[in-house]
């Protein structure tokens, strides 16, 4: 059976899980033909990296903004750009559960319904282009299973349209209700709820695993921390 293994000893963001998937092998130039197939392709760019995180090479992943996008929007909004694109079922399918776990985390913390959450930071153009690129990358290395290591959250506080909250987010919490996760192994905030949404919508459990590695990836965080700031994949049999 082959499987791809999340060992998500520093977290978890959607830029990193897209650099970790090319890095694996998932063809650059082909996620980004499949992302521009959105309606959004010219807001945006991505370019994939080759760079060392103390002392590790993996790639990063740059999603570059041709403009500022603040609009605030709701469910729906997304759902119309995944359905008019030309982007496969599978594909569209996967985003939109990924969206819907956002959204109903979202609607918990702010005590609103799935439907009139604003979607802030998470509604940017980037966000849109790390999950979507998620599930481009799941059908392009089309595995039996995913599975998860325990998920490190950090520590501290962070910045948000909300002002200074804790780390972790709240909306990460309510995402990974029922998932075994770690704390404070820095003083930042290591997954986000895109990454959070990411691995609650497709791993099907989350532990240590006896396995056969035949590949490994390692997607690049952008802050810097004593440990390295990486998420690592992994393509093995059980």
């Amino acid at each position: 059976m082959k499987i791809l293994y999340y060992d998500c000893f520093c977290g978890i963001s959607g830029d990193m899980n897209l650099g970790a998937m090319v890095d694996l092998g998932v063809d650059a130039e082909y996620l980004k033909s499949e992302l521009n197939k959105l309606s959004i392709k010219d807001e945006f760019e991505i370019k994939f990296d080759k760079e060392i995180k103390n002392g590790i090479t993996g790639t990063k992943a740059y999603v570059i903004m041709n403009k500022h996008d603040h609009a605030h929007r709701h469910l729906r909004h997304i759902d119309e750009i995944i359905d008019n694109s030309q982007l496969s079922e599978f594909v569209k399918a996967k985003s939109k559960d990924m969206f819907r776990v956002i959204a109903k985390a979202e609607g918990k913390v702010h005590g609103k319904s799935m439907e009139a959450v604003h979607f802030h930071e998470v509604g940017a153009i980037d966000s849109i282009v790390d999950i979507v690129g998620a599930a481009i990358c799941f059908e392009a290395l089309d595995v039996d299973r995913i599975y998860s290591s325990p998920v490190q959250l950090g520590g501290g506080f962070v910045n948000c349209a909300h002002g200074v909250i804790p780390v972790p987010a709240p909306a990460t919490v309510e995402i990974l209700k029922g998932v075994p996760v770690k704390t404070g192994l820095v003083d930042s905030e290591t997954t986000t709820p895109t990454g959070a949404a990411i691995l609650a919508s497709n791993a099907e459990t989350f532990v240590n695993l006896d396995m056969k590695i035949s590949k490994t990836g390692y997607g690049l965080g952008t802050k810097e921390f004593e440990i390295p700031n990486v998420l690592r994949v992994y393509l093995a049999e059980m």
